[in-house]
């Protein structure tokens, strides 16, 4: 089984989200031998946003790409692919002003794409990257899941991914982290305990 594993954090070793991912990948290697695990953080080695010099590599023959169109779609496609080799994924989605980090972002614009991860028919969009597993972490320092102000958070990553063809998603949910130590503590013990429930039966 091969996973992948994003972090988007900035606030490395002090981050929630970075903490519980590498808890998520650490069960999942406990229980499954041969567990192939990629990794990429998404801040120190961060994905370009995309502009019109993305869409002009892309839509460039390989063989007449200028250097810097070259190194464009490389960047592209070694994302696609890390993605689409995966069996399962593990991101971390801290919320800042009410949506994800944009380096998270940026790596969604790479693997969202219409003829690769999902295509348009006569009754409309039709997800092709089905048949993965996707864990999101989402932290926050308030609790917005399920109201206005988690649109942007959770609902936004579950449209994502629904929307490519996965609906295998579990969310292990750890909100109100500034709320004091109480609330704090209380996170990270329910995040743990979805983590028992759900991630360590996924081998």
């Amino acid at each position: 089984m091969k996973l992948l594993h994003l972090d988007s954090s900035i606030l490395g070793d002090s981050s929630a989200s970075r903490q519980l991912t590498r808890e998520i990948v650490d069960t999942l290697r406990a229980s499954e031998a041969n567990l192939q695990v990629s990794y990429r953080d998404l801040v120190a080695n961060p994905i370009p946003h995309i502009a019109g010099s993305t869409l002009a590599a892309n839509g460039t023959p390989a063989e007449l790409r200028s250097p810097a169109q070259q190194v464009e779609a490389a960047e592209s496609d070694n994302t696609m692919n890390d993605f689409m080799a995966a069996d399962v994924l593990v991101i971390g989605a801290p919320m800042y002003n009410f949506s994800i980090p944009t380096q998270l972002k940026a790596w969604i614009d790479r693997v969202v794409v219409a003829g690769k991860t999902f295509k348009y028919g006569a009754n409309g969009p039709e997800g092709l990257a089905g048949g993965k597993k996707v864990i999101i972490v989402s932290t926050a320092g308030g609790k917005h899941a399920g109201g206005p102000t988690g649109v942007g958070h959770e609902d936004l990553l579950m449209t994502v991914f629904r929307f490519i063809g996965i609906t295998d998603i579990t969310i292990v949910r750890a909100q109100g982290l500034a709320m004091g130590p109480e609330s704090r503590d209380a996170a990270f013990a329910d995040a743990r305990a979805t983590i028992t429930e759900a991630v360590g039966t996924t081998a």
